[in-house]
């Protein structure tokens, strides 16, 4: 067997793995149940996204595709801290639902230390 049929079918084993992958994380991102679970699924969509690329880039030899992976990864990335911001603040995580209206202990310290505010008689 020579390198370029090995390398011919280590690529079409690949790919089909990587199709599989990604079939069973949009079943996950369909299903739920919760926006966690969601955006991890994303976040797993762009990870086999940049398989895809690297995979196509072996195949084909052109090293651009190596650069444009490497841009995603950095993108995704992003976007997965943003998600996990967006979930933190809109306390939509499964510690806020145990908590059930507790604030952080940071934020009741800061609202404990804040003096009340006060309504001018010109306020309405």
């Amino acid at each position: 067997m020579s390198a370029s049929a090995i390398l011919s079918f280590s690529t079409s084993f690949a790919l089909i793995a990587l199709s599989l992958g990604l079939l069973l994380t949009v079943a996950r991102i369909l299903r739920g149940p919760t926006l966690p679970d969601r955006v991890l699924g994303l976040d797993m969509l762009v990870a086999i996204a940049i398989g895809f690329i690297a995979v196509i880039a072996i195949r084909s030899g052109y090293n651009l595709y190596i650069d444009i992976a490497i841009a995603l990864s950095l993108v995704g990335f992003l976007a997965t801290v943003a998600f996990a911001r967006f979930i933190l603040a809109r306390g939509l995580s499964p510690e806020a639902e145990k908590g059930a209206g507790e604030a952080p202990p940071a934020v009741q310290k800061a609202r404990r230390d804040k003096p009340a505010r006060r309504r001018h008689k010109g306020a309405r």
